[in-house]
């Protein structure tokens, strides 16, 4: 029984697709503590605050 080189191409195709629709089924669940990680954000430049003091943005650190 021979394979031709269009069905080996046509299963790597199909199987590449349907790796991707699942991956992007992942990608768009909501984990959980997700709204946990965006409260840690500053609300005027989007940085992650590390600690409980001031963004840099607002210190007018070095980070500005």
């Amino acid at each position: 029984m021979r394979v031709s080189g269009s069905d080996v191409l046509f299963k790597i195709v199909a199987i590449f697709l349907v790796v991707m629709a699942v991956m992007a089924m992942f990608g768009k669940l909501r984990f959980p503590g997700q709204k946990q990680i965006n409260s840690k954000r500053c609300p005027s430049c989007g940085r992650f605050r590390i600690g409980k003091g001031l963004c840099a943005c607002k210190k007018g650190g070095p980070g500005k």
